[in-house]
């Protein structure tokens, strides 16, 4: 006898439809095509050298607290490579094209976690099988649940990549083909020894790959790694390798390197390779979450004054992020009040009163999965002081100076060196150091890093290419009891702007929010429609 369903779950399910086709259309339409993951794939595909297959696994759920997860992430290379939102999923990439069972031809393999309407009623809709082919136009998608049975035969390829596993993974006990079965699943069809370290590994094939005349660099080369990291020191093949005398040693030592096609370590430059040059779409993104974190900057100068607190200036940052469709923030908000500005990735923001200090305010939009990174420093209540404004202006003119050397074939440290060589001549023109080769920490880091799907995204750190997107951020921090006359304590300066590396040049993707100590001066002497907003006392 057939099975009556419910009315209720019928009833149910038909609502559940409607709801998810109106969710549909009205949620944002301009998120990367599925070609522009699709060409991704294809040229990750290039990369890899023959015979091999990429494997990549989602993001982890991550517990906040009892029954409470953390708003969900995906991983950005997942995601870069395939569109896909949702957790417990895994994406295979081959190098040549395979045949299954069928004798059907394929190339990728994704498994996604299943359709499940009660489910979906708690923690949102899932795409499922048929929506991912439908969405993300990707052809061999399978249920999560279904990669237990997969037959795939491992060990017939050269090399099997993927990247480093993490221990935050929990076993959803009552789901399964969750990431952690996928995992589990994945290091038992690889044969995964229980003891793999990635790092020891690359090592092995530095052996294996060294001639005998070049053993001595190869044994060189280990002996600084394992100066890095100890536990490479446990390992007695490595260590009987670098501390063998001759070449003849070296070479018999290297028969004892276990024979395995895993890899845990060169997916990672493979990916850096690709994320590193920006394509048009992902520059349409980048640049709309950098104007929407410039726009937080003005509206912040315009609303800030002495009785506000690093909270509420926080809080009017990420409400405008909120406002153009930011669904994160890049990275946690940082607002430094005085001498809270010289706590580099000071996140505590919870200064009552700014009073008459600087504020230094790094915050950026994420948007559709790309972050930007701006960085404004102005004083509370609208007026630099003398010491305040020499200081400022210090920086802006070391950044000026540095965006010079943000051009093609140049390297990513280069605008740091400058601005660095400015900054010391500065400082000991006010006094503050005796020598412009003196060591101190008033700006003890680097002006560049990448920018893109992470804050500090993927790169090989080779020289600037057109299409790379870096910062310039060069600061000084004197600290109160800094040794120096106490009318520099507590101030804080850093200017951050995010630079697209052109052919012809660099272009400043931030430049909206104003920099120069003058303007923002102006700027923050305008009215605010925020500071209209009256909210009833709370005890």
């Amino acid at each position: 006898m057939r099975a009556i369903v419910p009315y209720t779950a019928v009833l149910f399910l038909i609502l559940f439809t409607i709801s998810s086709f109106r969710l549909s259309n009205d949620t944002p339409q301009d998120h990367l095509p599925a070609a522009f993951h699709q060409e991704r794939r294809n040229q990750l595909r290039k990369l890899l050298p023959p015979n091999s297959v990429a494997v990549f696994f989602a993001n982890a759920v991550r517990n906040r607290a009892n029954d409470v997860e953390y708003i969900y992430h995906q991983d950005p290379d997942f995601y870069y490579l395939t569109g896909y939102q949702e957790p417990h999923a895994m994406l295979m990439i081959f190098s040549e094209d395979q045949k299954n069972a069928q004798g059907e031809v394929y190339k990728e393999l994704l498994y996604v976690q299943p359709k499940d309407a009660l489910r979906e009623m708690w923690t949102g809709k899932r795409q499922g099988v048929e929506g991912v082919k439908q969405n993300l136009g990707m052809k061999q998608v399978f249920n999560n649940t279904d990669f237990t049975d997969a037959s795939i035969d491992f060990t017939k390829f050269n090399k099997v990549f993927f990247l480093p596993f993490h221990n935050d993974v929990r076993d959803e006990e009552n789901i399964k083909g969750d990431l952690y079965d996928l995992i589990a699943q994945f290091k038992q069809k690889v044969n995964y020894p229980a003891d793999y370290n990635a790092e020891a590994h690359q090592l092995y094939e530095l052996i294996q790959q060294s001639k005998a005349d070049k053993s001595v660099n190869a044994a060189q080369t280990i002996r600084s790694y394992q100066q890095m990291n100890e536990r490479l020191k446990e390992d007695k093949i490595l260590s009987d390798y670098a501390q063998a005398q001759d070449e003849k040693t070296r070479e018999e030592i290297a028969k004892q390197v276990p024979q395995i096609n895993i890899n845990g370590y060169a997916l990672d430059g493979m990916m850096n390779t690709l994320r590193e040059v920006k394509t048009q779409e992902e520059l349409k993104l980048l640049r709309k979450a950098i104007n929407i974190s410039a726009v937080g900057q003005i509206e912040v100068m315009k609303a800030m004054h002495p009785g506000m607190s690093e909270k509420e200036v926080q809080g009017i940052h990420e409400f405008v992020f909120r406002k153009y469709g930011a669904e994160f923030e890049g990275y946690p908000s940082i607002v430094g009040a005085g001498n809270n500005g010289c706590v580099l990735h000071y996140i505590e923001n919870n200064k009552t009163k700014l009073e008459n200090d600087l504020v230094l305010m790094d915050l950026g939009a994420e948007y559709h999965g790309y972050t930007a990174d701006v960085t404004r420093t102005i004083p509370a209540n609208g007026k630099f002081t003398k010491e305040q404004k020499a200081i400022y202006d210090l920086v802006y003119k070391a950044q000026e100076e540095a965006f010079k050397l943000c051009l093609t074939d140049s390297s990513v440290q280069a605008p740091g060196r400058v601005a660095r060589q400015i900054i010391n001549k500065g400082l000991k023109e006010l006094g503050i150091i005796a020598d412009e080769n003196e060591r101190h920490l008033y700006f003890p880091h680097g002006t560049s890093h990448h920018l893109g799907l992470d804050v500090h995204d993927r790169s090989n750190y080779g020289a600037l290419k057109p299409g790379m997107v870096i910062t310039v951020e060069p600061g000084i921090y004197i600290p109160d009891s800094s040794k120096c006359d106490k009318k520099w304590w507590g101030i804080a300066v850093r200017i951050e702007d995010d630079i697209l590396i052109t052919e012809k040049g660099y272009e400043n993707l931030s430049k909206m929010a104003p920099r120069k100590s003058e303007e923002i001066e102006a700027l923050m002497a305008k009215s605010s429609v925020l500071n209209k907003l009256a909210l009833p006392k709370l005890d």
